[in-house]
């Protein structure tokens, strides 16, 4: 069975062919020349609805414990394998490749300090912060990874504040320290503060999570210890041609990985992309008005026949369903929504509405089901909504209950769409993927 797996997808595709040395452990040494990363998570998002209902809501970070037996036995050896893919990458100075895991999460990487001390992280437009393990750290997950020793590094400047992340599935705490953050060559932040975790809990150890740690996307509003977020750093430090990025997120069965661009995007999109406003100064959400099942009029969207009617006769709990909003979340490996919404998808598709399975000889008579996002309406088709496992034979929705207000747009619904996150004019773009 397909679980929830949080993580954040971003691959860098190149003209310039530059070659990744592999150091003793197999895994990639990164000049820094070019570029690669990757990432992986999810964090707390604060919303407030009309008339001052505010809600405080987790996006989960269900990382899937799906890999097969031979490569939790294996667990380092597994890692090092998968790494010797990077020995000739095709790289640029804006553009990285993001590995694809099974399509449970991408990942990615950075250099922190100077010289560049590398790291493996999610990309992660739903979440903030930027943490990498800490070399204090003695949890199981650090020392399976990669850890930052700031004797190493010339430029890093410590600081006496702690931090604290909860998700919905991991934790992790550390010392925020500043110093240098490379993406490349020519996007680098010189005064980015990050922490170094000194506690992890068990979902960051191998092999569920094959990633060191963690690069949010996210704006400043949404981070944790009132930290400056990368993104927003960069537009304030001016190392962007243009006030955005783009994400490519590829499914593991087709061409597989991914990629993320700063500063511009693929212009290939640039007729198909249909812009949506980002609601608040958090995350990239956006509202949510309907699902809809191919051309029938119910809405599926728990409460949307309250929004028309959303005045005072409403109760106060009544106008916050009516106010859902969506997260475009690359941490997030399934989509979340509320409880009511999905039983009510599932069902109409014939799907077990606890499990989520589905008789897989259904799938060529379902219809696709279309998700009102922005007042704009974005389409899912069958093989698109439906995990099937040839290996077992199951096959599943791609969808999990987590909130009754707050909507996850996860890989699925991102391997589906190409996205364009316009930083300053708080927008994105989305424009169907072409395989």
């Amino acid at each position: 069975m397909k679980l929830a797996s949080v993580a954040i997808a971003a691959v860098f595709h190149t003209a310039v062919c530059a070659v990744v040395k592999l150091d003793s452990d197999g895994t990639p040494e990164l000049e820094f020349e070019d570029l690669t990363v990757v990432g992986q998570t999810g964090a707390k998002i604060h919303t407030t609805f009309g008339d001052g209902v505010r809600g405080d809501f987790k996006i989960p970070l269900y990382l899937k414990d799906g890999l097969d037996p031979e490569s939790k036995r294996q667990r380092r050896a597994e890692r090092s394998r998968k790494m010797k893919s990077f020995t000739e990458q095709p790289l640029s100075n804006n553009t990285a490749i993001l590995t694809n895991v099974k399509d449970y999460y991408y990942y990615g990487y950075i250099g922190v300090g100077n010289p560049p001390q590398k790291f493996s992280v999610v990309f992660d437009t739903g979440s903030s912060n930027v943490w990498v393990p800490g070399e204090a750290c003695v949890s199981d997950a650090c020392n399976e990874h990669r850890q930052f020793k700031n004797a190493g590094s010339t430029t890093f400047q410590p600081s006496p504040q702690k931090i604290q992340i909860q998700y919905g599935t991991g934790f992790i705490a550390g010392d925020v320290g500043t110093d240098t953050v490379q993406v490349s060559k020519s996007l680098v932040l010189r005064n980015q503060s990050f922490a170094m975790t000194s506690q992890e809990d068990k979902t960051f150890e191998l092999p569920r999570s094959q990633f060191d740690g963690l690069f949010g996307l996210g704006f400043t509003g949404g981070a944790e210890g009132n930290i400056r977020s990368p993104v927003d750093s960069m537009v304030q430090e001016n190392v962007l041609k243009s006030p955005l990025f783009g994400i490519k997120l590829r499914r593991d069965s087709l061409s597989g990985n991914g990629e993320i661009t700063f500063g511009s995007y693929d212009t290939s999109y640039t007729n198909n992309l249909e812009w949506i406003g980002v609601y608040g100064d958090i995350f990239w959400a956006t509202t949510m008005e309907g699902i809809l099942y191919g051309d029938e009029p119910q809405n599926y969207l728990y409460g949307a026949d309250k929004v028309s009617a959303a005045s005072g006769v409403l109760a106060v709990e009544e106008k916050a369903r009516a106010s859902r909003k969506a997260l475009l979340d690359t941490g997030s490996s399934l989509i979340y929504g509320d409880p009511f919404s999905l039983a009510a998808m599932s069902t109409r598709i014939g799907a077990n509405p606890l499990t989520g399975e589905i008789p897989c000889p259904v799938l060529a008579s379902l219809k696709p089901f279309h998700f009102v996002l922005g007042g704009k309406r974005f389409t899912m088709q069958p093989e698109e909504y439906i995990f099937h496992d040839p290996a077992t034979g199951i096959c599943e929705v791609q969808w999990m209950p987590v909130s009754d207000y707050l909507w996850i747009m996860g890989i699925p619904f991102l391997q589906t769409y190409y996205t364009v996150y316009d930083i300053k004019d708080h927008r994105i773009g989305l424009a169907r993927m072409r395989q």
